[in-house]
């Protein structure tokens, strides 16, 4: 595969290298993480006001204490490990070890699973002299490993930054997105026979033409590690809603992009991959099927808001915002699912 940044015309080649015919999901995964043109891979600063997009971590330490008083919690289950997968530039961790205290500190091991070399480097930096008692892993298995297998998880914003697999409603079924390159050069989008996706929508309640997006690729990635958890809890937090309210008026599904700050819907998504985020909501549904389906247990699936205002009241105009049940309070969902 060719490493040139694909704009429109490269994307062209890359496509012609693959055959002139991807699915959308081989597209996207691409896109984000090819070692020479990928979104994560080539533009790592992407997060804040002069990125692409902003999340709740890099706006107030308001989460991060949320989740150390999350954290407390499992302090008396003999469990002294704690794990966060995807850290990003490590400013949530390093809130919640500042918001942990000494003495949290000194209770609990923090691993942080990142795959990304240049992630790592500016993750050690970020947390400074909290680094101490902290460990790096390449994946969850590795982090478990070294915890026992038992631990506490933690994610935020991780999900979405799968790949998705793109289906969409045709004679009440579902069929597959696929990018391809016609003859003349044009770039379109086709509809093949749908892979089982193991998703919780029925194609048979939506109508003609209607978009969902499925994250497959997070299910596999689970099913991978989740054998190496004997015991613990896990907390998912992103964004997106339950299967029967995630497509309320969204015909066109949630998929969309980013570029600083603007977002980009349709074929504009094609127009510069790579210098690009792709994101879509996060079907909780799913993930709480494809759990139980593991043997985890599931907890607790609230909005952002409530899980927020367990812990105490907002203290600044930004953390009114991150618990506004019409703004971000309402559009992330805290899933907790148990281990055994």
């Amino acid at each position: 595969m060719s490493n040139t940044p694909p704009s429109v015309s490269s994307l062209r080649q890359w496509l012609a290298d693959e055959g002139d015919a991807v699915p959308f999901r081989r597209f996207m995964e691409a896109a984000l993480y090819d070692p020479g043109f990928g979104y994560y891979t080539r533009q790592i600063r992407t997060v804040g006001a002069r990125g692409d997009f902003s999340t709740s971590a890099t706006l107030s330490p308001r989460l991060a204490e949320a989740i150390a008083a999350w954290v407390q919690r499992g302090a008396g289950s003999g469990i002294r490990h704690l794990i966060e997968i995807g850290p990003g530039s490590g400013g949530l961790h390093q809130a919640l070890r500042k918001a942990l205290g000494w003495r949290g500190r000194w209770h609990w091991h923090s691993h942080l699973v990142e795959r990304s070399p240049q992630l790592r480097t500016e993750q050690q930096r970020t947390l400074g002299c909290l680094t101490r008692g902290v460990q790096w892993h390449e994946d969850p298995a590795a982090a478990l490993e070294a915890a026992g297998g038992k631990a506490l998880l933690f994610s935020n914003e991780l999900v979405d930054a799968f790949p998705v697999t793109l289906l969409q409603c045709r004679g009440g079924e579902w069929q597959e997105v696929w990018l391809e390159r016609q003859a003349d050069g044009r770039l379109v989008e086709t509809l093949r026979g749908a892979p089982d996706t193991g998703t919780t929508l029925n194609p048979a309640a939506f109508a003609e033409g209607q978009r969902v997006e499925v994250h497959v690729s997070y299910r596999e990635w689970l099913q991978k590690w989740l054998p190496q958890w004997r015991a613990g809890a896990m907390l998912t937090i992103d964004y997106g809603d339950t299967a029967d309210q995630l497509y309320y008026r969204r015909p066109h599904g949630t998929l969309r992009g980013y570029h600083q700050h603007r977002a980009l819907a349709g074929l504009e998504i094609y127009r510069d991959p790579g210098h690009c985020d792709l994101t879509a909501d996060v079907n909780f549904s799913d993930l709480i099927h494809w759990g139980e389906a593991a043997g985890l247990t599931t907890v607790s699936l609230e909005t952002q808001a409530e899980f927020l205002r367990q812990f105490g009241p907002a203290r600044s105009a930004v953390d009114v915002r991150l618990q506004d049940p019409h703004g971000a309070g309402g559009a992330f969902r805290c899933l907790v699912q148990r281990a055994g």
